[in-house]
């Protein structure tokens, strides 16, 4: 076994893949760009070595700084993570020359399997189902329209050494692949450093279901059941879970079976995925393999009780698999969402800065976060935006889906802005409870994009009574204050108003023995909390049945949030109340004659110029963010007065770019 292992790789997978080296009892080395240097996977490791500027291409894709790390520390093997590195056939090639073990499957596998072009070839010779398409390199957008005519429209354009959503795009029109080839290839150059691209036919409302396999270089091969990824925001997946609602046992041994044959036919050997798309009448087709760990493994562990991390690292070491086929057992559920930096109501655009705070969910039996942050830390523009996954257990899927909506409940952070109330409020789908995915359902759900999750009575009774709680409690210490200049006003016992978007609900708080009673006309809830003034959580049981509410006090208002639902509101005296309806109401300025940058980034290209004429839906700029490019469009015809930016400036969200005359 080994002593020492580099993981190359940062975040929430360099902590995750340290977690299972400290308790193999292996020492670990980590690496870290310039804007890295504090990160926590860099503090949780027993040694760190520096390896460049913060652009990826600077730091965490150089081999050659890798590879020397290695040799600066000693480290006997690498695990890869995922991204970066991770697919690509040099890194595993220059670890193999040095003589650096390589924690993932042998050098020609990654080559195969990396190249998404190959590996449909050598699927197709293992008689594994493929998707009808053109498999060879395309050159130019008129021969890409030509090949989408022959395939049929929609039509993939992907990546060919893509990967996580990057250099993908779905097109329905001459105009769309022309547009969508130019973007796929830009993305892949700054992604992956290889920019062909590939069509093949889009299948509609299709299923996004992948097979865990195992092999060792023994010839052992296994497959750990399905993981269904069918929740997917523009190719990324959002939800994951273990096994799919949709496969009978039938499809599941079928899916799985190939899944083996496509393993031993390229001669695997560690832990791999093998994605497929699955129509309506469960026939399934090969997408791609995946020859490292995924961002959704947690859910496969949760059900399998396995650790996939030590079972690559025992893998690389030569050892045997010690688990047959008919060793593997699922119990259980396992459902997983991730956190991301981003804000859903502004069109799940990234967000970075500090996490200014920052509180887990408590981890442990029905819970599991994954993470590589800490309050404190800084989300930067060089990288993916994910904070953290949350993996919520249960007996069945119903168990599982409620132990995770009851963890992002408790998920606090503040400083950036976040999905968590977007993720709640897929979970609280009838279609997600009854398990009719597809990789359209965010689209197919939210038509209008996020605006925020649909509040039920229930939700704004709750809402309500908890603010009118915490405000009690603050007017009782308001009022206990000594040395004032005027005593505290006397109120007519309880009785609060609350204002919340422009409702006002008349409610009456009263002290019990284990808590607070806050009656609303007929309808009351008690609580039963230990609640204190300044905890970001409001934990309590809310007429029998346990609640999180996250409270925040802004100025005269609070900002609270539940199942995915949020509010700003007043709680106000009576009188108050009566009063503040009559004030006026102060309206945003019109902004509507600027073109203004939907998120923080770098402007790649102004398509447009002073003076000019430019018509609805025209291309007007290009902004990078997170490693996506972003294509602004003219929301109408108008002309452009003045230019507020240029090419390689750095933007800040909503900061004017172009303004309309």
């Amino acid at each position: 076994m080994f002593s020492k292992i580099l993981i190359a790789n940062r975040g929430e997978i360099a902590c995750r893949v340290m977690k299972t080296c400290r308790a193999m009892g292996i020492k670990t080395v980590a690496v870290y760009s310039d804007a890295d240097a504090d990160a926590l996977h860099v503090r949780e490791a027993d040694e760190a070595v520096h390896i460049g500027a913060p652009p990826a291409a600077q730091s965490y894709l150089l081999v050659d700084r890798i590879v020397e790390a290695c040799r600066k520390t000693g480290a006997e093997a690498v695990h890869p993570g995922y991204g970066f590195l991770s697919e690509k056939e040099e890194f595993a090639a220059a670890l193999k020359k040095a003589g650096i073990v390589f924690i993932g499957p042998p050098v020609k596998v990654v080559a195969a399997m990396g190249d998404k072009i190959e590996s449909k070839k050598l699927a197709k010779k293992a008689k594994v189902n493929t998707v009808p398409g053109y498999l060879g390199v395309i050159k130019d957008d008129k021969e890409a329209v030509k090949i989408a005519h022959e395939v049929g429209y929609p039509v993939m354009i992907k990546a060919s050494a893509g990967g996580g959503g990057k250099g993908m795009r779905v097109a329905r029109s001459d105009q769309e692949v022309r547009e969508g080839f130019r973007a796929a290839k830009s993305e892949a150059k700054s992604s992956f450093a290889d920019d062909r691209v590939f069509i093949e036919k889009y299948i509609e409302h299709p299923r996004h279901i992948e097979i865990q396999v195992l092999a060792d270089s023994h010839g052992n091969t296994i497959h750990l059941g399905e993981r269904e990824c069918s929740i997917q925001r523009r190719h990324q997946k959002v939800i994951e879970e273990a096994p799919s609602p949709f496969l009978d046992p039938k499809t599941r041994a079928a899916m799985g079976a190939q899944a083996v044959a496509l393993a031993e036919a390229v001669g695997y050997a560690s832990a791999g995925t093998v994605e497929f798309i699955v129509d309506a009448r469960k026939h399934f087709y090969f997408l791609e393999m995946n020859t490292r760990l995924q961002v959704e493994h947690p859910v496969t562990e949760m059900v399998t009780g396995l650790d996939l991390v030590e079972q690559m690292i025992r893998i690389a070491a030569g050892e045997k698999l010690k688990i047959k086929q008919k060793d593997v057992e699922l119990k259980g559920w396992a459902i997983e969402a991730r956190v991301y930096a981003e804000e859903p109501e502004r069109g799940f655009l990234p967000s970075i800065g500090r996490l200014v705070k920052y509180r887990e969910p408590a981890a442990g039996g029905a819970v599991r976060v994954d993470s590589g942050v800490f309050e404190g830390a800084e989300i930067g523009m060089f990288y993916d935006p994910m904070i953290a996954k949350v993996v919520g257990y249960g007996a069945d899927r119903q168990e599982a889906t409620a132990a995770l909506r009851d963890a992002l409940d408790s998920f606090y952070i503040r400083g950036v802005g976040h999905n968590i109330n977007f993720l709640t409020a897929v979970l609280k789908k009838p279609r997600f409870a009854t398990g009719k995915l597809s990789t359209n359902f965010i689209a197919e759900e939210f038509p209008d994009g996020f605006g925020g999750a649909k509040a039920e009575t229930a939700d704004i009774n709750l809402i309500n009574a908890v603010a009118a709680v915490v405000h009690h409690q603050y007017d009782q210490r308001d009022g206990a204050i000594s040395g004032r200049i005027r005593p505290a006003p006397e109120r007519a016992g309880g009785q609060w108003v609350v204002a919340n978007n422009g409702d006002r609900h008349t409610v009456t708080v009263a002290e019990t023995a284990g808590g607070y009673a806050v009656i609303a006309g007929e309808a009351s809830v008690e609580f039963a909390t230990s609640w204190r003034l300044g905890d970001p959580l409001f934990l309590a049981a809310a007429n029998g049945r346990q609640v999180t509410v996250q409270v925040e006090r802004v100025g005269t208002h609070y900002r609270l949030s539940h199942g995915g639902v949020q509010a700003k509101l007043r709680v106000l005296p009576p009188r108050a109340a009566e009063l503040l309806a009559q004030m006026p109401v102060k309206r945003p300025p019109d902004m509507s004659r600027f073109l203004l940058s939907p998120m923080p980034g770098l402007l790649v290209s102004l398509a447009v110029e002073t003076g000019q004429e430019v018509k609805a839906g025209q291309e007007m700029a290009i902004v990078e963010a997170m490693k996506m490019e972003n294509l602004l469009r003219a929301e109408r015809d108008g002309r452009v007065a003045k230019l507020h930016a240029k090419p390689g400036d750095s933007l800040a969200v909503d900061q004017p770019i172009v303004e309309f005359a």
